[in-house]
């Protein structure tokens, strides 16, 4: 069962890199960049995350390096979406945001149980799995010369906390690993789709008068 369930969760992983990057592919689209510019952004989007949280927490090796897979899958969707993003008929619009919070949750959970396996205390694995989720979204931003989307009121980096918050209670609970990261992959993904359909958002800070 075990083997069945890491499968699943690789699988899902790969998925959710191929959304990462084809949202990186949309907005170099927006800014009108050449092919490379759209490998890097749909890399930095997708992989961003999970390098720096492997080089914090002293990983041996950064997934991707172990893997190419994961490089194959970025260059496969870089070169395909270009394509794809210019087909007159297009997926429903909610088809991609629904696809991007199960990315975000299987990332973050991945990132909180990476951090927790190399030993750090449950609040750092949390930071590790929203940096794992979020980080690569804000490098492709600051590329793009935008405030990052997270840095802004949407709520994104906080579903992110709530997974991480619940899979690393749970596990403090002596739940079974399973039931800890289903609960906090839905945690994540449940918030991100209601922010989404009800048009939640944090509060502003600002010194406007």
């Amino acid at each position: 069962m075990q083997p069945l369930i890491e499968s699943v969760f690789y699988w899902s992983d790969l998925f959710g890199t191929a959304v990462f990057a084809f949202s990186g592919v949309l907005v170099a689209g927006r800014l009108r960049m050449d092919g490379f510019g759209v490998i890097v952004l749909a890399a930095v989007t997708a992989i961003g995350g999970g390098t720096i949280r492997d080089l914090i927490i002293g990983a041996n090796t950064v997934f991707w390096t172990a893997d190419s897979l994961y490089l194959w899958v970025i260059l496969a969707t870089a070169m395909l979406g270009q394509y794809i993003a210019k087909l007159p008929r297009r997926l429903p619009w909610y088809i991609l945001p629904l696809a991007d919070a199960f990315g975000l949750a299987i990332f973050t959970i991945i990132g909180t149980e990476k951090a927790l396996n190399h030993g750090t205390s449950g609040m750092v694995a949390v930071v590790m799995g929203v940096i794992t989720g979020v980080a690569g979204g804000m490098i492709r931003d600051v590329l793009a010369r935008e405030v990052p989307m997270v840095l802004q009121r949407e709520i994104y980096a906080t579903a992110c906390i709530l997974g991480g918050v619940l899979y690393t209670l749970s596990l403090e609970l002596g739940i079974t690993p399973l039931l800890a990261t289903l609960f906090g992959m839905l945690g994540t993904f449940v918030l991100r789709v209601a922010a989404i359909r009800w048009h939640l958002s944090l509060p502003a800070f600002s010194l406007n008068r």
